[in-house]
């Protein structure tokens, strides 16, 4: 019964950090990077150009604490979930920041934020079935293609925005910790799955670019 228990409450424990994570609404742990840096003047096409890259972002911090939270929820050693859970916090932040960015540009986030967190819930509840060496595998191909992502994203930010710029490379920093973190402890991602793992990941771009 107790353990029948413990696992309600780590269901409910995810869908309120779902909840918390579609409406944004829990600060950050650590100071956004943007808040040392002077805002610059950006034009009006400048200042959509970025927040559509921002609303990106957002929708893949959304997904990245769905796929954390879901693979901790079954992890099966007690360091793996912590691990997991650590770069579930540490994501938040970048979800946090994100969402502060995308106001000031006046941008909005995607419409289809509940689907990028139930979704990625599931493909997180399957890695973390796999058992834990995959599951931190699974995390270290994600954090691979997020960075190459992070990177596409640096070049295509309008030159004035100091802020957003700030944002990112604080996130591949973080992101690239996490990525050597879970390989150095789990078993490498082999085709066809690293393919499909880029395609989910890049539909998830596209649409939320313009949704």
């Amino acid at each position: 019964m107790a353990e029948a228990l413990g696992w309600i409450d780590r269901l409910i424990d995810v869908a309120d950090q779902g909840l918390r994570a579609v409406a944004a609404d829990t600060p950050p742990q650590r100071p956004s990077p943007a808040d040392l840096v002077v805002d610059a003047p950006l034009t009006g096409d400048e200042r959509e150009a970025a927040a559509r890259l921002l609303r990106v972002n957002r929708a893949g911090e959304i997904a990245a604490q769905a796929l954390y939270s879901a693979q901790a929820l079954f992890a099966r050693d007690a360091a793996t979930a912590d691990q997991l859970r650590r770069a579930a916090s540490e994501e938040h932040d970048h979800l946090a920041w994100c969402t502060a960015r995308l106001r000031e540009l006046g941008g909005r986030p995607s419409r289809l934020d509940p689907i990028w967190y139930l979704g990625s819930s599931a493909v997180g509840a399957l890695a973390g079935l796999a058992g834990d060496r995959v599951s931190l595998g699974f995390v270290a191909e994600t954090e691979r293609q997020v960075e190459a992502h992070l990177e596409d994203h640096l070049g295509r930010l309008p030159a004035n925005d100091a802020k957003s710029r700030a944002i990112l490379e604080a996130m591949a920093e973080d992101e690239q910790r996490h990525g050597s973190a879970a390989a150095a402890a789990g078993d490498p991602i082999r085709e066809p799955f690293r393919s499909f793992m880029h395609v989910g990941g890049e539909f998830l771009r596209r649409v939320a670019f313009r949704l």
